[in-house]
């Protein structure tokens, strides 16, 4: 490894030990991939391509050293059960439709037959000569 990448990944890690001190120096403290990058002075970008491995360790420290769960985890669980209620919702109207799907279906064949039964009681006027139905 050269030695810009192993300087990076000195000052990444002393960053590391000092968020979790709760000592940030050049941070707002938070204990997010974002405030480490400040507080090592690199780009966030550095961390998330080149240093995963440490990204990883760091929230791997997160969660032992600290007992909390890193803020990107809590976001994504938050916007899972938005999700969930989401399909949950969507399926209700969904099935909601079909019902009603099936009651306007029935409802138009009622209407259709009294149509057709109205229809062969009507009074024919005299001027008009009705077709017979074909049997085909």
């Amino acid at each position: 490894m050269n030695q810009p990448h192993h300087d990076e990944r000195a000052r990444i890690r002393e960053a590391m030990d000092r968020l979790l001190a709760g000592q940030a120096t050049a941070s707002n403290g938070s204990l997010t991939v974002v405030a480490l990058a400040a507080e090592a002075g690199v780009h966030r970008m550095a961390i998330l391509k080149r240093h995963v491995d440490l990204k990883n360790e760091f929230y791997e420290r997160v969660r032992t050293e600290t007992r909390q769960v890193p803020e990107t985890e809590k976001r994504l669980r938050e916007t899972v059960t938005k999700l969930k209620k989401t399909i949950a919702n969507q399926r209700a109207e969904i099935e909601e439709l079909r019902q009603q799907v099936t009651r306007l279906t029935l409802a138009s064949a009622v209407l259709t037959q009294q149509r057709g039964e109205q229809a062969g009681r009507a009074p024919v006027p005299d001027n008009v000569v009705p077709f017979p139905r074909s049997t085909t």
